[in-house]
């Protein structure tokens, strides 16, 4: 009896535990705001942009350092990186992290985008700011209408180009996701920010530059970008990561401690991976139709512009529709993604006289020129028709009288 009850205990608990990895596999692939201990954060598709996770993603907060990322690519954008860069006395005298310039030192813009974002040097971001912009106030202006402009930000406002402390200072993590999505895009700021180590031969400071972010030497696949601290931002970072054809941006902000952020980040881009994938939707060019009017046989044809992605639940199909108002949009379980298409009218029909005379835009004058015209032809027709027919007559009148002589 006893040998049979240990048997039915072992084979309970075999069962139990058969079932067990599935019930792990659906915790890991769900996330929960609570979870993170960030304010704010997000998870970005780095290919299409779309949200996958968001917690107070539009509560405006201070940024710290991450504010570089913006500074980076617009200097790279804007700048011309072979030029040289003459540091000045306000630079130098930057508080914070630094690559310890010297007035009047002569550094290239390249080298220090490196400084900026590698080694988070704050009389770095000063010295680009003043080659930019003349000064840090002119650039601050700059840059908040490059990013408007360039990223589409609405809850943006920068007042220096390094990230220290000013009230009037502030982001959101949906606008740092979307200026890391852009600066990603830029080869030259993507080779910077995934550069681990760098030698720096400064004029007063020798060594050997090691990327503060952290993600680069423990986390795999991971691409960029940058992490940030000041006391009233806490600690903030913005991670990428990449794996075959899957790339993932992650936001967190006012995260308690430095490993707490890094600890954000890792679960957003775990929660990527695990749960989503990137399906192409249409390659640029690609045709869609539809007809112009009910009822009429002429057809409006789109186009997608570029080459077109989805980030979709793993094992889902997407649904593909072409919307009324010329959007593909595309939708897989809770995802929903919508893509301008380029619009191909069908050719107007041919331009018939009375046609003509019912434009809007046709002067007056013009609008009925053609009908008279047209009624003046025709007119001179019937008068010469009946001319020439009298004429016939009087001829054939005069012949028979010939004949009765």
């Amino acid at each position: 009896m006893r040998f049979l009850l240990t048997n039915l205990l072992v084979v309970v608990m075999v069962l139990f535990n058969l079932g067990m990895p599935s019930a792990f596999a659906e915790e890991s692939s769900s996330l929960e705001p609570s979870t993170l201990t960030g304010q704010s954060a997000i998870l970005i598709d780095a290919t299409t942009g779309q949200v996958l996770f968001e917690k107070n993603p539009h509560e405006k907060l201070y940024p710290a350092s991450i504010t570089k990322i913006a500074t980076g690519i617009y200097a790279i954008e804007k700048g011309n990186l072979d030029d040289t860069v003459t540091v000045s006395k306000k630079a130098r005298r930057e508080e914070g992290t630094r690559v310890y310039l010297e007035e009047g030192e002569q550094i290239s813009l390249r080298n220090l985008l490196y400084g900026l974002l590698m080694n988070s040097g704050n009389d770095a971001g000063t010295a680009i700011a003043e080659h930019m912009s003349q000064t840090t106030e002119r650039f601050a202006v700059d840059l908040n209408a490059y990013l408007k402009e360039k990223v589409g930000v609405t809850e943006t406002n920068f007042t220096n180009p390094h990230g220290l402390h000013d009230p009037n200072h502030y982001t959101t993590v949906a606008d740092m996701a979307k200026i890391s999505q852009y600066a990603m895009k830029n080869p030259v700021f993507r080779e910077i920010v995934g550069t681990k180590r760098l030698p720096w031969h400064g004029q007063t400071w020798e060594t050997v530059l090691v990327n503060h972010n952290k993600l680069l030497r423990d986390y795999e696949g991971a691409t960029g970008i940058k992490n940030g601290f000041t006391d009233q931002a806490m600690h903030t970072l913005v991670g990428s990561a990449k794996r075959g054809e899957m790339e993932f941006i992650a936001v967190t902000m006012k995260a308690s401690t430095s490993a707490n952020a890094y600890k954000d980040v890792k679960k957003l881009l775990d929660y990527g991976f695990q749960g989503f994938e990137t399906k192409p939707i249409a390659k640029k060019g690609d045709s869609f139709s539809e007809v112009a009017v009910p009822g009429n046989n002429s057809v409006v044809t789109f186009s997608a512009k570029e080459d077109l992605y989805a980030t979709v639940p793993k094992g889902v199909e997407p649904l593909v529709e072409l919307k009324a108002d010329g959007n593909l949009s595309v939708q897989a379980g809770n995802l929903a993604v919508s893509y301008p298409l380029l619009r191909h009218d069908p050719p107007a029909p041919a331009a018939t006289v009375f046609g003509d005379l019912e434009s809007d835009n046709t002067h007056p004058m013009a609008r009925y020129s053609v009908l008279i015209v047209w009624l003046g032809m025709n007119l001179f027709l019937i008068v010469y028709t009946f001319s020439r027919a009298q004429r016939n007559k009087r001829i054939r009148e005069r012949s028979l009288q010939r004949r009765f002589y």
